[in-house]
């Protein structure tokens, strides 16, 4: 997707502060932040959204959220817990059209999100 801004990234044409990399996921901080710790995972191949994933994926998708797992440890979120977040189409709030987790953390979780 060439005006995808999440697969520039993957790409390295825009810079970001990379957190973690494999050969399928990129973890980079959020631009802005909605807690002291915010970190999208993002597949390196272009998907818009968890609802466009099928049968086959299924790696793809186990890869994501163990990179999350990963990316929790490093920042030192795994003893106090975290949020995992994926938006999914408008009304989800998802504004980057890629298939991207949010890891949150850093501060008390409040319910229901908004």
């Amino acid at each position: 997707m060439g005006d995808c801004l999440f697969c520039k990234i993957a790409d390295k044409k825009i810079s970001a502060k990379l957190v973690h990399e494999d050969d399928q996921t990129l973890a980079f901080d959020d631009i802005n932040p909605q807690a002291p710790v915010h970190t999208l995972v993002i597949p390196k191949r272009h998907v818009a959204s968890v609802h466009e994933l099928d049968t086959g994926d299924e790696s793809l998708l186990g890869q994501i959220l163990l990179s999350c797992t990963k990316v929790a440890r490093l920042k030192g979120l795994g003893e106090a817990g975290y949020r995992l977040v994926t938006n999914i189409g408008k009304d989800g709030g998802q504004t980057v059209a890629h298939l991207h987790f949010h890891i949150l953390g850093g501060r008390h979780m409040t319910w229901p999100p908004g």
